[in-house]
């Protein structure tokens, strides 16, 4: 199979490229290597993907970009500089390739930066899901998984978080654009047969997670011996879900769209297992070794209090079983991170 991937340089991106190569599938990655975070993170979870040693000589954005193309780029995997809100741009490379399915991943992320950016998150990732929605519909693929947020549900009452609880709710610009996706996803589905799944992802971690997500930030300030803002007074809980359950969740939610028609469905990807943020803190200084040094500060205006996943749905529709608990997976980040940090 020939899989286009969005945000294929990213950190769940990554992982699910190199996971597709290992199983003899054919990728096209189109990432914009957003300054969002450090764009040579980026090309050091590309090189990671698909197997290729970290020897890269840095010199600027634009010729560094090009050179990870050149050096990258074979027969069954190809990697595009490419943003999602040029429709033209999209369109010569769906051209081009023969695409069974579309996983899209790309986005831009995080809760916080979206109250300050509010326009952009919409262009990004409303607009650009719909380029990619339309370049479907021209070119007749009938395959596609959206990656949506567990951040959709809000501030929900009703716990576990359930697919088939309101989400009219958002309280974040970011949620809101997730929850459009999933409205328009169906009318595509409706109008044009376009077989759809939307993966709701619960805070997902592991190696190459993003440096400005808890997990990877915490670790960072704590082996600094750096205060760690820490906002709160550490009730607030996630549903930590580690990389490799959802990487195992997207490629059973793939197997299921091939194996049926007419589909359109959203699905819980959790552990369903909820930590606190005092408990998440206090296993990174056990792996550690290492006390934190707290700097309390408020509560973050768009911050939910709690997300936990009920995976009911995705246990009996794909076959989805989370595998990795908190302790486990937060072990293996930071060994990863002491290797790379």
């Amino acid at each position: 199979m020939k899989y286009l991937v969005t945000g294929g340089s990213g950190f769940i991106g990554s992982h699910l490229v190199e996971h597709l190569l290992k199983n003899r599938h054919s990728v096209i990655n189109i990432d914009n290597f957003d300054d969002f975070y450090d764009y040579r993170i980026k090309i050091r979870n590309t090189l990671e993907s698909v197997g290729k040693p970290f020897e890269f000589s840095f010199h600027n954005k634009e010729h560094d970009i090009e050179k990870l193309v050149f050096e990258t780029s074979k027969k069954h995997y190809h990697i595009y500089y490419q943003d999602i809100r040029d429709k033209d741009g999209l369109e010569k490379i769906f051209a081009k390739h023969k695409i069974d399915a579309v996983i899209h991943l790309a986005a831009l992320a995080g809760v916080r930066p979206s109250i300050e950016k509010p326009l952009e998150y919409e262009e990004v990732n409303v607009k650009g899901t719909m380029n990619l929605w339309e370049l479907c519909r021209e070119y007749k693929i009938k395959k596609f998984i959206n990656a949506s947020s567990s951040s959709i549900y809000g501030n929900n009452i009703k716990i576990p978080f359930s697919e088939t609880d309101n989400v009219d709710q958002p309280i974040s610009p970011y949620a809101a654009t997730k929850k459009c996706t999933e409205i328009l996803g169906h009318v595509y589905h409706n109008l044009y047969g376009i077989d759809i799944i939307q993966l709701r992802f619960f805070t997902v971690y592991g190696p190459r997670q993003r440096p400005d997500l808890a997990i990877h930030k915490f670790t960072k300030l704590i082996n600094d011996n750096t205060e760690i803002p820490f906002y709160g007074d550490g009730s607030t809980s996630r549903d930590y879900t580690y990389i490799d359950d959802i990487i195992d969740g997207i490629m059973k939610s793939i197997q299921y769209l091939h194996r049926n028609k007419k589909v359109y469905e959203i699905i819980n990807l959790g552990e369903n297992e909820v930590i606190t943020l005092n408990e998440m803190l206090a296993t990174l200084e056990e792996h550690l070794e290492k006390k934190s040094i707290k700097k309390i500060l408020p509560p973050q205006p768009g911050d939910v209090d709690k997300t936990n996943a009920d995976i009911t749905k995705a246990r009996a529709l794909i076959g989805y079983h989370p595998t990795t608990h908190f302790q486990n997976g937060t072990k293996k980040f930071v060994e990863w991170f002491l290797r790379n940090g």
